[in-house]
């Protein structure tokens, strides 16, 4: 199976400053990171960020000892958010997204995938209900101010009250709260990947229409498009028999999954649960057992901080993914059970 986050992680993390767009700030809300902020209202203040800042960017991932750089043009206009991000390292590719559509070129294969990342609102979904979930479970600490890119930023610590979540650092432009640089912390506060700009302009001029005109250049590539239907994991036949503390439903999808090959071109279906605290996210994967496919049940470390989890349920496997401790995965994992 190919889940959605799979590529390099510069792509995840990159879609950091889209993750957090797409909501008006409360009046409440306008805090600095000098004041002693509830999470949840200081992370508004970096959505509000998003909105209104148009950019260019060298963007740099580091997870584990593996390391990727993009170039982003990021705009905004009005309810509209479009980027542009061109790969520098591995698989020569270009991704647009316009809001929740999202097109990836492969220049090589001449193949492009266009799919609705719905998952990329999950985050803002939350903050909109105004939940203090966050700061039940979350604290904040400023940590000064440093420079990151040339630009002054202020620095922040996220510390979870728990076990359950990996803890965040971030540094936000002074001025209005754009994410410069982000790092995710294990329990023990070491760093397990750090995304940062490298090279960052701001309010300079991005013309949406071109990045639109971009997006529509596919002439000669084969387009594949992969669409995802929303659902409920009750409606699938399944539940969880207990809750992980902090994380709520964020979204069910069912997609179709290729055979191997000799299968006769035959596909099925597999289901997506989703959950978050607003933070972190973990992914339950649910497909139909194959003995050829799934090999091997048990704990996989992916590099940086996200994790996987796979498991033999009855005629079911399923998979648990996310950034979150590794004892997080197996209280999703084991708690997911069939209903019919």
């Amino acid at each position: 199976m190919k889940f959605w986050w799979q590529g390099s992680k510069w792509q995840l993390l990159a879609g950091v400053c889209v993750l957090l767009a797409g909501m008006q700030l409360p009046a409440q809300a306008q805090v600095s990171v000098q004041e002693v902020a509830p999470v949840s209202a200081w992370l508004l203040r970096l959505h509000e960020a998003s909105r209104h800042r148009t950019y260019t960017g060298t963007f740099v991932v580091t997870a584990g000892t593996k390391m990727a750089s993009a170039k982003i043009w990021h705009v905004c206009e009005g309810e509209q958010q479009l980027e542009r991000i061109e790969s520098l390292s591995g698989t020569p590719r270009s991704t647009f997204r316009r809001n929740d559509e999202v097109l990836t070129l492969y220049p090589t294969a001449r193949v492009g995938i266009a799919e609705t990342r719905e998952t990329f609102g999950v985050f803002p979904a939350l903050l909109k209900s105004q939940s203090r979930a966050l700061d039940e479970f979350y604290a904040l600490k400023p940590m000064g101010v440093e420079r990151v890119a040339g630009i002054e930023a202020d620095v922040v610590q996220i510390t979870p009250k728990d076990g359950l979540r990996y803890g965040y650092r971030v540094w936000s432009e002074k001025k209005s709260g754009l994410v410069v640089q982000l790092q995710t912390l294990d329990v023990d506060a070491k760093v397990l990947e750090q995304s940062a700009f490298s090279e960052l302009q701001l309010d300079v001029a991005v013309s949406p229409a071109k990045l639109s005109q971009l997006m529509a250049q596919t002439e000669g590539y084969r387009i594949e498009r992969r669409k995802a239907e929303k659902t409920t994991a009750a409606a699938q036949g399944w539940a969880m028999a207990s809750a992980v503390p902090g994380f709520k439903p964020a979204g069910c999808y069912t997609r179709p999954i290729a055979l191997l090959a000799g299968a006769s071109g035959k596909t099925e279906q597999s289901m997506q649960w989703m959950f978050s605290d607003g933070l972190a996210t973990v992914s339950l994967f649910v497909e139909a057992f194959d003995a050829k496919r799934h090999l091997h049940e048990g704990a996989a470390d992916l590099g940086g901080a996200t994790r996987t989890l796979t498991r033999k349920a009855g005629a079911w496997w399923i998979t648990a993914v996310g950034e979150v401790p590794p004892s997080t995965l197996a209280q999703f994992a084991q708690a997911l059970e069939r209903k019919k």
